[in-house]
């Protein structure tokens, strides 16, 4: 069995709280004045995890703009990870299912950093086993590493027993886009359905 590791989310939590109080909002990039209201940290105002540009699995280039009008929930991750990655995608799923209707207006869109194993093919198959309508991006090394640096997003390879079963520690946590394209929460890994239903709700609503 693969044992797969992670960044530490408490050790995140804790680094970005401390950043919080000792640099001041505003050089993390967050609006100071922002009203917290959300479960998840509050990015309202940051000035990084504007966009991303990555080829989807049929090699369509594809941005934010493509799902203006929709929330939108980008996960870093790969298809062998055998825990933080598919409980992300379920609990996505189950809150998309149990919005109804509004789930319609709720877009998952999963970013491989493991274009070397993680095919075309084997992402079709791997997201339509939680929903068809969620999004995998796959780039080059360099296209993916350029958009985890404009998300702060952390990953490496671990070498396994053979040069196949190598695992990915990477960060674990979604960030959270409003209807308009701009990114708004972070939602770290461990919290559960109910505070991620209740931010896609607050941006559904215009929030």
């Amino acid at each position: 069995m693969i044992v797969r590791r992670t960044l530490g989310l408490a050790a995140l939590g804790a680094a970005l709280s401390a950043a919080l109080l000792l640099t001041g909002c505003d050089k993390l990039g967050v609006k100071s004045d922002a009203k917290t209201s959300f479960q998840g940290v509050d990015l309202t105002g940051a000035n990084y995890a504007r966009n991303f540009s990555l080829p989807d699995i049929d090699g369509r280039m594809r941005t934010l703009a493509d799902f203006k009008g929709k929330v939108v929930v980008v996960f870093f991750g790969y298809t062998q990870c055998p825990d933080v990655c598919p409980t992300t995608m379920a609990e996505l799923a189950q809150v998309k299912k149990a919005l109804g209707p509004d789930g319609d207006r709720v877009q998952g869109v999963f970013v491989t950093v493991d274009p070397q194993r993680d095919k075309p093919e084997l992402l079709k198959v791997y997201l339509a086993s939680f929903d068809p309508s969620f999004v995998a991006l796959r780039g080059s090394e360099e296209q993916i590493k350029e958009t985890a640096k404009e998300f702060k997003v952390y990953y490496t390879q671990k070498a396994g027993s053979t040069p196949d079963t190598y695992t990915v520690d990477h960060t674990a946590a979604s960030f959270l886009f409003d209807p308009e394209g701009r990114v708004r929460v972070y939602a770290r890994y461990g919290a559960g359905t109910q505070p991620l239903m209740s931010d896609i709700k607050l941006l559904l609503a215009g929030q």
